[in-house]
């Protein structure tokens, strides 16, 4: 992928206030179809992972996903890149907001940096692979002390063409309140920005810290290939 289809023209303003006040941003149309199909192709070349997880061992679902190694390949290794430096101003904010003590630097390169002083080395980018009937879990991606506090999925297929059922799921339970789930349908090459762990609220006596879940809806037909962006590292 030697280019994102329109990521310097997105609007970011808007999308940091989507994931402040509804908890998440659906930004459409980030990778033209020819990048979705080439990171797709990815999942068959054992050489770009460090290893595949089958989601009924554990417990964690149906369906397969694969850890990449480092070096990422460009294409990911690229967009991770750039959107570390769009999100960490927000998850700044986020954290000023819930009164939380962390703070991100500017770049993902002294992020890592951070991750690796804690023991964190293994990349966690990662390819999911959904078939008919495979499903998702609620889970949080947490992977050690330090976090990033959100994360990116970008589909790589076109729902209703390629595959059908296979919904995103975000669940969030408030403080005394019952849970909201949150239903995305992603077409070819959008993403979705959601919280890995928990998001501020605006509550009647102030900012509360919602907690948060994500899966995926069992698929009814055919494939279904997701990247997965996640900045920290894991140990």
């Amino acid at each position: 992928m030697n280019r994102l289809s329109n990521f310097h023209t997105l609007d970011w303003a808007a999308i940091a206030d989507s994931l402040l006040t509804s908890g998440y941003a659906h930004v459409p149309r980030v990778l033209p179809a020819s990048a979705c199909r080439a990171l797709r192709a990815l999942y068959n070349h054992d050489r770009y992972f460090r290893s595949r997880i089958v989601m009924a061992r554990y417990q964690f679902g149906q369906g397969e996903y694969s850890y990449f190694a480092y070096p990422l390949p460009a294409a990911v290794a690229q967009l991770r890149t750039r959107l570390y430096a769009r999100l960490a101003p927000v998850a700044n904010r986020m954290m000023a907001m819930m009164n939380r003590p962390q703070r991100y630097p500017a770049t993902l390169a002294a992020f890592r940096n951070a991750c690796h002083r804690r023991g964190q080395t293994r990349p966690t980018p990662l390819l999911f692979r959904y078939n008919a009937g495979d499903f998702n879990c609620l889970h949080r991606d947490i992977y050690g002390p330090t976090w990033f506090p959100l994360q990116v999925m970008v589909m790589l297929n076109s729902p209703g063409k390629d595959f059908d059922g296979g919904d995103f799921v975000l669940v969030e339970n408030r403080p005394r309140r019952q849970a909201k789930a949150t239903v995305c349908r992603p077409a070819l090459g959008d993403l979705i920005i959601f919280p890995v762990y928990e998001r501020p609220v605006q509550g009647t006596r102030g900012v509360l810290r919602a907690a948060m879940r994500h899966g995926v809806s069992p698929l009814t037909a055919g494939q279904r290939h997701v990247l997965g962006i996640i900045f920290h590292d894991a140990t």
